[in-house]
C-alpha cells in the first residue's frame, strides 16, 4: 500500500492555530474511520497510509484532504507544504490567493510565454 502525502502549513503568524488543527484532523479521522499521522512543528503534515486500488479509500483521503485544506485556509493558513504547490494543490490556488492569483498568472506569463517552467502546476 502506497502512502499518500498531504501536507499543509499553519503560517507563523497564525502558529496557534496549530494545536486546533491537529484536533480537528484527528476528530475528522476518527469520524470517517481513517487513520493517519499528524506532524506539527508550524509545517503541518498529515500522511496516510490507503490501498490505491481502493476507490473509497482513495474517495475519503480526497475528502479529508478537501477538509484539511478548508480548515488551513479558514485560518489564514496555506494549502502547500514546503516542497511547492505540486498538482493537488494547483485547484486551490484561486481560492487562497484571491485577486492576486491574477497577477501571478500575469507575471508567470511575462517570463515564461511559452509555459515550459512546471507546466501545469499552479495554473491549471
Amino acid at each position: 500500500m502506497p502512502t499518500l502525502y498531504f501536507s499543509y502549513i499553519i503560517k507563523s503568524r497564525n502558529i496557534h492555530f496549530l494545536p486546533e488543527a491537529i484536533e480537528d484532523t484527528r476528530k475528522t479521522f476518527d469520524r470517517m474511520g481513517m487513520d493517519g499521522a499528524i506532524v506539527g512543528d508550524g509545517n503541518y503534515h498529515v500522511i496516510l497510509m490507503i490501498d490505491m486500488a481502493n476507490e473509497n479509500e482513495i474517495r475519503q483521503a480526497r475528502s479529508l484532504n478537501e477538509h484539511i485544506v478548508s480548515f488551513a485556509l479558514s485560518k489564514g493558513g496555506t494549502c502547500t507544504g514546503e516542497h511547492g504547490v505540486g498538482i493537488g494543490k494547483a485547484k486551490y490556488q484561486r481560492e487562497e490567493h484571491g485577486p492576486a492569483y491574477s497577477t501571478m498568472k500575469k507575471i508567470k506569463d511575462l517570463f515564461d510565454p511559452n509555459h515550459i517552467l512546471n507546466p501545469g502546476k499552479i495554473f491549471i
